[in-house]
């Protein structure tokens, strides 16, 4: 049953060819697999890993808003905006993308125990930049060159499929993320080796929870962008759980030893 479109704003804010969209996607995949291998040899200079050397500083609350922010404001802008109008069935998709960025942006920093801490203004600015093309192309490709997502798509697999993932996906980096919270709870400060669910099995099972989550956000859009958004991720979070794990291992002599860092038992 195919669903009549919505166009919102008469006026787009571009349009872009869908050739030169694709190659955007494509030349974005080879850059990110390149930062893939940096990653593996240079650690991220902030939290744990904090380092002197890379520049001026900024407060981690601000860092967290402004690495984070302009993907839900970039995103919502080209979904409006969008040269084709809007299916209603992707309004499913914008709800997931903006319920991420929203809690990541504006609420997440305020959870953390971060006040008084800084991160070098050069990774905020890095980050930026990789959350700025991810909701540019995310946002455009549903508002301009996404498939036709008709009624049946919701009991297609891939859409039963992708959904269950990313629900799963979610509270696992949801309940990881509140378990490292509880470790610093009463006033207690620095770094305490997490127990109990995934952490019996992985280091890091918040990096593997958004992996997961952003997985599924492609299976279930069956969307080029989602898929390059869903690499990227692993991109940026596995070599970040290596570094975390053998962080953890150096500094912790009672460390599991059965615990991998991302990937139970692989990874």
């Amino acid at each position: 049953m195919v669903i009549q479109k919505t166009c919102i704003f008469a006026f787009p804010l571009f349009k872009m060819e869908r050739d030169t969209f694709y190659t955007l996607l494509w030349a974005w995949t080879i850059l990110g697999l390149a930062v893939f291998v940096l990653l593996l040899f240079i650690k991220a200079p902030y939290g744990r890993h904090s380092r002197k050397d890379w520049g001026p500083n900024i407060p981690n609350r601000l860092g967290w808003l402004l690495m984070e922010f302009v993907s839900l404001l970039v995103f919502v802008l080209c979904f409006l905006f969008g040269p084709n109008g809007i299916q209603p069935l992707t309004w499913i998709f914008f709800a997931l993308y903006t319920f991420h960025y929203v809690n990541r942006s504006l609420i997440w920093p305020w959870r953390t125990h971060t006040a008084g801490k800084s991160m070098p203004l050069v990774v905020a600015l890095m980050a930026l930049c990789f959350n700025l093309v991810n909701g540019f192309t995310n946002g455009y490709y549903f508002s301009a060159f996404a498939r036709e997502y008709t009624l049946d798509w919701l009991t297609d697999a891939r859409f039963i499929i992708g959904a269950i993932l990313y629900g799963g996906g979610t509270f696992l980096n949801w309940w990881s993320d509140q378990k490292l919270l509880s470790l610093r709870r009463g006033g207690k400060k620095g770094y305490f080796i997490p127990r109990g669910g995934l952490f019996r099995w992985v280091s890091c099972p918040n990096f593997m929870g958004e992996i997961v989550q952003w997985t599924g956000f492609a299976v279930m859009t069956w969307s080029p962008a989602a898929l390059v958004f869903a690499l990227w991720t692993f991109f940026n979070l596995v070599p970040r759980a290596l570094s975390h794990h053998r962080w953890y291992r150096e500094t912790f002599d009672d460390y599991p030893a059965e615990r991998k860092a991302v990937i139970p038992y692989i990874l």
